[in-house]
């Protein structure tokens, strides 16, 4: 069984991203198998830092202890403030790390999260 994971990268080219796009559909015309690629990307580590906290790790990592639940019910487990704990699954939604059911709890979906930091290349000396 395949792992859904979350791949956060920080510095990565755009041709990356064009060639992940590139082999998936040159899998779907060849009617090859096509590994979903969940990714999010970061043009810095200080961009990735402000939206993946602590706090915000220690949240998702509830979630994946205890599985899908209502924000007041993660704020009494995580002992937090409930707007806090609100707002910080609200941009965890919009960074994809954590998703909404229908009926309004919240679930980590990924088995893991990945990050990936590329240098910026080196100067001749």
């Amino acid at each position: 069984m395949s792992k859904n994971i979350l791949h956060l990268t920080v510095g990565e080219p755009v041709s990356a991203s064009l060639d992940r796009a590139r082999d998936a559909m040159l899998s779907v015309r060849e009617n090859s198998p096509v590994q979903p690629y969940f990714g999010v990307s970061f043009d810095d580590v200080g961009e990735l830092f402000s939206v993946f906290t602590p706090k915000r790790w220690e949240l998702i990592g509830a979630l994946r202890t205890h599985g899908a639940m209502s924000v007041a019910e993660l704020a009494r487990t995580l002992k937090r403030d409930y707007k806090n704990v609100h707002n910080d699954c609200e941009r965890l939604i919009e960074w994809m790390a954590v998703e909404k059911t229908g009926d309004g709890l919240v679930f980590a979906p990924y088995d893991e999260i990945r990050v990936d930091m590329k240098l910026p290349e080196r100067q001749a000396a």
